[in-house]
């Protein structure tokens, strides 16, 4: 019984050994890299921060609007460019080479080399192009779409964050006692 363990064992160590032998290599630094090039990464991620940020400043309107109606078009033209220079500073501290060189070893790890060279002939064709051309677009009108879902479900969380805090606020004012009546 004994040696029947082992040579399983054996058998089994052999075959994983023989498995990793014949498996596709993780994709180099190199091949993400490329792949990146041929995705156009570098402008989406670009075109995905502008539009996070056109979409963030349609939801602060809408919500100054409703909490603060008596805000002046100048007041609202102030703030927009107020956040324009967040935006800036948000963009200057997270450079977009940056966030790639902290993408690399996630891919590399979740994509071998032939996975590489697959997507890299796909997003080489005419169609991968057009879908890397269409993809903005598609990303920018789907973040338009869900907003206004968004903002219902942050007015929904904002409105029950306020409450907890009036309840909070309210347990920590002492009652009044009542003083009993004197007959």
């Amino acid at each position: 019984m004994n040696r029947l363990c082992t040579g399983a064992l054996i058998i089994v160590l052999a075959a994983s050994g023989l498995r990793a032998q014949t498996s596709d290599p993780p994709a180099s630094h190199e091949d993400i890299v490329k792949l990146f090039d041929t995705m156009k990464i570098r402008s989406q991620l670009q075109m995905i921060v502008d539009a996070t940020s056109k979409q963030q400043r349609e939801i602060m309107h809408d919500t100054l609007h409703k909490n603060a109606p008596q805000l002046t078009e100048k007041e609202l033209s102030h703030l927009d460019q107020e956040m324009d220079d967040v935006m800036k500073e948000v963009a200057k501290d997270l450079p977009i080479e940056g966030l790639l060189d902290d993408m690399i070893p996630i891919y590399q790890k979740h994509l071998t080399k032939s996975d590489v060279d697959a997507m890299n002939v796909f997003y080489s064709s005419p169609t991968g192009q057009k879908l890397l051309r269409e993809m903005p677009a598609m990303t920018a009108e789907s973040m338009q779409a869900a907003t206004p879902r968004m903002q219902a479900v942050m007015e929904k969380a904002m409105a029950r964050v306020q409450d907890l805090v009036k309840d909070e606020v309210d347990k920590e004012q002492p009652t009044p006692q009542r003083t009993p009546d004197k007959k």
